[in-house]
C-alpha cells in the first residue's frame, strides 16, 4: 500500500469539514439561543449535519458520524459494538460534553461521570446534529463545559400515513483475522403522519452483533451485542399558536465483555455479561404570543445496567445493578422587543438519584436536587454587528451556589464575504452522585470550573460554493474532581484537585462545491493538552471527503480520517500496575455507494470501511475493527 502524510495533505489543501452542507450561512441553528437563528447572525461556527448529509452515511452508528466533526474525537466508535465511548471535545471529557434529545439534557446519574450512552441512540431515528464547542453552561447547565450535541429526533410527516422497513447486513472482522460472513445485523420500521391536528411517529430498531472480541487477546472468544431501541412521538396542535409534544421511548443494549474464566457458566446466569435498559418520557408545550413563544421541555429518565462478573475469590458470579432516574424541566420564553432584539428567560430544575446495592449505595441518600435561573440577550444589528450574552445562576441542596456567563459579539461584514467570531464564557461541572455517595465518595466536593476564549473568522466565497473557517480557542480547567489513594493508608476518595490546567487549539473547515454534481470537504483539528488531561486526545486529527452525483439515482462518497498518535495507560490486573502507552498514529479509508432503485420507493447502498484493512489500536487492549463491508436496503411507502 502506498502511504502518505495526512498532515500535509490536509494542510495542503486548506482543510474542512465533512459535511458538505454544514456551514451554508442561509441555515437556520438553535444551540446558541434555544430558538431559530440564522447561522450568518450566530456568534459561534456550528457544525449542523442536517438529514440529507444522514441519508449518505447508511449503515454508520451516532459515533461513527460524529467522529469526523471537526474538534470532536468520539473513541471507541472503530471498536467492537460493545466498547464504551468517550467523547473529547477540545481536550475535555465525556463528563464535559453535555448530550441532548429534542432539546432535553440526558444522563445516566448512576455514572461515576454523569455521562449519556451514544449507543442508545439509532442513527435511523435522528432528523439532524448540532455540535457547538465552548463553554454553554449559561444556557444548559452543567455538564456544558467543551461542548453541547444537541441531536433532534425525526418528525412526522405531512401525510396521512407514511413508512420505511429497512434493513442491512455487514461483516465484522479485524484486520488479523477476516472473516467475510455476515455477523452484523441491523433492521427496523417506521410509521409516522399527521391526521388533522394530531401528528404521530413510532420506529423500532434492533441489532445484533458477533464476530470480535472486545478485548484484544488469542484467549479471548467473539463477544454478542444486541440492542432494541423504541420510539414514540405525538404531537397536539390545537392552533396555530399552541402545540403539545409528547414523547416516549425504551431502549436495551446486551453485551458480553471479556474477563477472567469467559468459560465459567451457571444453569442461572451467563458470565461476563453487561445489560443497560433505559426508559424516557416527556412532553414540551409550546405558546406563541405576540412578543415571542414560551418553551417547556420536561422529561423523565430511567436507567439500569446490570452486571454479570465471575469472581475468583468465590469461584461464583457476582451480580451488581445501578440504577439511576433523572427528572429535567426547562421552561424559558423569547421576548421579541424588536426585530433587531430578543431577551430569552428561563428555569431550569433538575433532581437525580442513584443506587447501587453492591456498594452499599442507597437511593434514599444518593440524590440531589438544582434550580437554575437564566437570560440570555440578543441584538442583531442592521450594519453586521451581533452580540449574544447572558448569565445563569445555580442553587445546588448540596454545595454552595454557583454563577456563569458568556459574552459572544460576532461582525459580518457588508461589502466583504467575512464574519469574524468571537466569545469568552463560563461553565461548571456537578459531582455525580457516585462521587459523592460513593464508599469513594465525598460531601465536600464542589463543582469543576471551566472558562473557555474563542476567535476566528468565516469566509463564503463564490456564491457560497466556497466556504472557509478558522477557530482557536483557550480553556482553562480548575477545582477538577480527581481520585486520590492515601500512600501510608491506602485509603482512596473524590477529591477537587488544585491548580489549574489549560487545553488549546484550532478548528478549520473548508468545503468547495465544484459542480452540482461534486463537492469536497475537509476538517483539520489541533489540540494540545497539559499532562493531566492528554489522556486518548490526538495532537492532529482530520478528515477529508469526496461525494460526486452519478446521476439523480447514483451518489458515491470516499472519505479519509488521518488519527494522530494519543497517550494511553495499560492497567494489568494481575500486578495491578498501570504502565503509561503510546498508541501508534493511524489511517482510515471509507467508501460508500447509494442507489435508488425506484425514486421515493426503494434506496440501496453498499459501504466498505477501513479500505486498506489497517491494523491499529483506539484504546489499549481492545480491539479495533478491520476492513468491513456492508449492504442494505430502505423500503419507504
Amino acid at each position: 500500500m502506498i502511504r502518505f502524510s495526512a498532515l500535509t495533505l490536509l494542510l495542503a489543501m486548506n482543510t474542512y469539514a465533512q459535511e458538505p452542507t454544514l456551514n451554508q450561512l442561509d441555515e437556520v441553528v438553535i444551540s446558541d439561543s434555544k430558538f431559530a437563528l440564522s447561522k450568518e447572525k450566530s456568534g459561534k461556527v456550528i457544525v449542523k449535519i442536517n438529514a440529507a448529509e444522514l441519508a449518505k452515511k447508511p449503515g454508520q452508528s451516532v459515533a461513527t458520524i460524529l467522529s469526523t466533526v471537526v474538534g470532536l474525537e468520539v473513541n471507541g466508535n472503530q471498536s467492537s459494538a460493545g466498547k464504551n465511548l468517550g467523547y473529547y471535545v477540545r481536550g475535555g471529557r465525556n463528563r464535559q460534553t453535555l448530550i441532548l434529545i429534542d432539546g432535553i439534557p440526558v444522563t445516566d446519574a448512576s455514572g461515576v461521570n454523569l455521562e449519556y450512552d451514544l449507543r442508545f441512540i439509532s442513527a435511523e431515528q435522528v432528523e439532524s446534529i448540532e455540535v457547538m464547542k465552548g463553554a454553554a453552561s449559561t444556557l444548559y447547565g452543567s455538564g456544558a463545559a467543551t461542548g453541547v450535541i444537541n441531536i433532534t429526533l425525526k418528525k412526522a410527516s405531512k401525510k396521512e400515513v407514511t413508512g420505511n422497513v429497512y434493513t442491512s447486513l455487514g461483516t465484522q472482522t479485524t484486520a488479523d483475522k477476516t472473516n467475510y460472513r455476515p455477523q452484523d445485523f441491523n433492521q427496523g420500521f417506521g410509521l409516522n403522519g399527521t391526521i388533522g391536528k394530531i401528528n404521530y411517529l413510532a420506529t423500532i430498531n434492533s441489532v445484533e452483533t458477533k464476530g470480535i472480541s472486545e478485548a484484544k487477546g488469542v484467549d479471548f472468544e467473539d463477544d454478542h451485542f444486541s440492542k432494541i431501541a423504541t420510539l414514540l412521538k405525538v404531537g397536539f396542535a390545537p392552533t396555530k399558536k399552541l402545540s403539545f409534544d409528547f414523547f416516549t421511548n425504551y431502549d436495551r443494549i446486551k453485551n458480553n465483555y471479556d474477563g477472567y474464566y469467559d468459560n465459567f457458566t451457571s444453569a442461572d446466569t451467563p458470565v461476563n455479561v453487561a445489560t443497560s435498559e433505559q426508559f424516557r418520557f416527556g412532553f414540551s408545550p409550546k405558546y406563541k404570543h405576540n412578543k415571542g413563544e414560551f418553551v417547556l421541555n420536561a422529561g423523565f429518565n430511567s436507567t439500569e445496567r446490570k452486571y454479570a462478573s465471575f469472581n475468583s475469590w468465590t469461584n461464583s458470579i457476582d451480580n451488581s445493578l445501578y440504577a439511576s432516574k433523572n427528572v429535567s424541566t426547562d421552561a424559558f420564553n423569547k421576548y421579541t422587543f424588536s426585530p433587531q432584539f430578543f431577551l430569552i428567560l428561563g428555569s431550569q430544575f433538575q433532581f437525580n438519584e442513584m443506587e447501587a446495592i453492591s456498594e452499599s449505595i442507597t437511593k434514599q441518600n444518593a440524590k440531589f436536587n438544582s434550580i437554575d435561573s437564566y437570560f440570555t440577550a440578543v441584538y442583531n444589528s442592521n450594519f453586521g454587528l451581533n452580540v449574544n450574552a447572558g448569565a445563569r445562576y445555580n442553587l445546588h441542596n448540596i454545595y454552595k451556589n454557583y454563577a456563569v456567563y458568556n459574552f459572544n459579539p460576532s461582525y459580518l461584514f457588508s461589502k466583504l464575504p467575512l464574519k469574524i467570531v468571537a466569545s469568552y464564557s463560563t461553565a461548571y461541572i456537578t459531582p455525580s452522585l457516585y462521587q459523592l455517595y460513593s464508599p469513594y465518595g465525598n460531601l465536600v466536593l464542589t463543582p469543576e470550573k471551566n472558562s473557555t476564549v474563542e476567535s476566528g473568522f468565516e469566509v463564503v466565497l463564490l456564491n457560497k460554493k466556497v466556504t472557509l473557517n478558522t477557530v482557536g480557542f483557550y480553556r482553562e480547567e480548575n477545582n477538577s474532581i480527581g481520585f486520590y489513594t492515601n500512600p501510608v493508608t491506602y485509603a482512596s476518595n473524590y477529591v477537587n484537585v488544585n491548580g489549574t490546567y489549560n487545553a488549546k487549539g484550532i478548528e478549520t473547515m473548508f468545503s468547495v462545491s465544484a459542480s452540482e454534481k461534486l463537492k469536497f470537504n475537509a476538517n483539520y483539528t489541533f489540540t494540545q493538552v497539559e499532562q493531566p488531561l492528554q489522556r486518548l486526545i490526538p495532537k492532529h486529527k482530520g478528515n477529508l471527503s469526496l461525494d460526486y452525483e452519478f446521476s439523480e439515482k447514483a451518489t458515491f462518497n470516499l472519505a479519509y480520517q488521518y488519527v494522530d498518535k494519543r497517550k494511553d495507560a495499560f492497567f494489568d490486573g494481575g500486578t495491578y500496575e498501570t504502565t503509561p502507552v503510546i498508541l501508534d498514529s493511524y489511517q482510515l479509508v471509507n467508501a460508500i455507494g447509494n442507489f435508488k432503485i425506484i425514486k421515493n420507493r426503494l434506496n440501496v447502498f453498499a459501504s466498505v470501511n477501513n479500505i486498506f484493512n489497517e491494523d491499529f489500536e483506539e484504546t489499549v487492549g481492545y480491539n479495533t475493527k478491520g476492513r468491513n463491508i456492508k449492504i442494505g436496503l430502505n423500503l419507504m411507502f
